[in-house]
């Protein structure tokens, strides 16, 4: 069974950057999507291929990302430190989640080489409180260079500092997650940021593995983005009812969905009819439909 990765680049509105970009993957990997948003000025690409041809794709991707993306002029309104901000390894079954551990640490080590610090986060972490990119994120990328610069944080590979212009990448290994976004029909991002407080995973309230927060997109549009890091545990419709639930204690409602990449097909169970996916067609957008052919042929 092929490994998926799910590589974040800090990108989202020069599209024959893009394409430069794309285009370092290499063929031996199966590009499943692409996906790119101009507000969040970020791009995802979703691969599948074996352990050995993703590890060179990522490489590939790291080094054409920090040749091309300039961190010093990045502006998005999604956190981010570094051009190739995220590096997941995806596995499909427990019985490839030491191999993707392996392919995250070999690409992890490979992008230290380049002078670009790497920081293992999730399963990978070294320590509990490293599990969280927020930990990484927190600041922004002048807070990392103070933490970095003092000594307080020290990376997994590569130097003591960020890049100049790259800044950091976080690496892991995992199970699929869900990066799913809700729209709602209200402006005001205080509103996306108060439902996004209380859906998301807490101490003592949210729901488990949800990560969220509350953004001002370009087209008038409040937006709750979130990570379900246990979709089939955690149905995407779980998700939606409980931000309609609280968008109406506020006076809104979601308008409709988005969804970045690809999402196990147990994550759409009981999935609402009311809240349409924008551009999403099953045949494309669920793993196991995209992989089957490619697995039964031995890919």
């Amino acid at each position: 069974m092929s490994l998926l990765a799910v590589p974040n680049v800090s990108e989202g509105r020069d599209f024959a950057r893009l394409d430069r970009l794309e285009a370092s993957l290499g063929e031996e990997v199966t590009l499943l999507d692409r996906h790119a948003d101009v507000d969040h000025h970020r791009a995802v690409f979703t691969l599948a291929g074996p352990a050995e041809t993703l590890s060179t794709a990522l490489t590939g991707l790291a080094g054409t990302s920090t040749v091309e993306i300039d961190m010093t002029a990045w502006d998005g309104i999604h956190p981010a430190i570094g051009a190739l901000d995220v590096c997941p390894v995806v596995w499909l079954s427990e019985g490839r989640r030491e191999t993707a551990a392996e392919v995250a640490t070999e690409v992890g080590q490979a992008i230290g080489a380049m002078g670009v610090p790497v920081f293992l986060y999730g399963d990978l972490a070294t320590d509990a409180d490293r599990r969280e990119r927020a930990y990484f994120r927190a600041g922004g990328l002048d807070s990392l260079w103070q933490r970095m610069t003092s000594g307080g944080l020290k990376p997994d590979f590569g130097p003591g500092q960020p890049h100049p212009t790259a800044g950091a990448t976080l690496v892991t290994a995992r199970a699929p997650i869900a990066a799913f976004n809700l729209e709602l029909g209200t402006d005001d991002p205080r509103v996306a940021r108060e439902i996004a407080s209380v859906v998301r995973e807490g101490p003592e309230e949210g729901i488990p593995g949800v990560r969220a927060m509350g953004l001002a997109l370009s087209t008038g549009r409040a937006q709750v983005s979130t990570n379900v890091h246990d979709p089939i545990g955690t149905p995407l419709g779980e998700v939606v009812q409980a931000v309609q639930d609280e968008a109406a204690l506020r006076g809104t409602y979601v308008l409709e969905a988005e969804l970045i990449g690809l999402i196990p097909e147990a994550a759409l169970e009981d999935y609402p009819e009311d809240v349409p996916i924008r551009d999403f067609d099953p045949a494309f957008h669920i793993i196991e439909r995209r992989l089957k052919p490619r697995d039964e042929a031995g890919g």
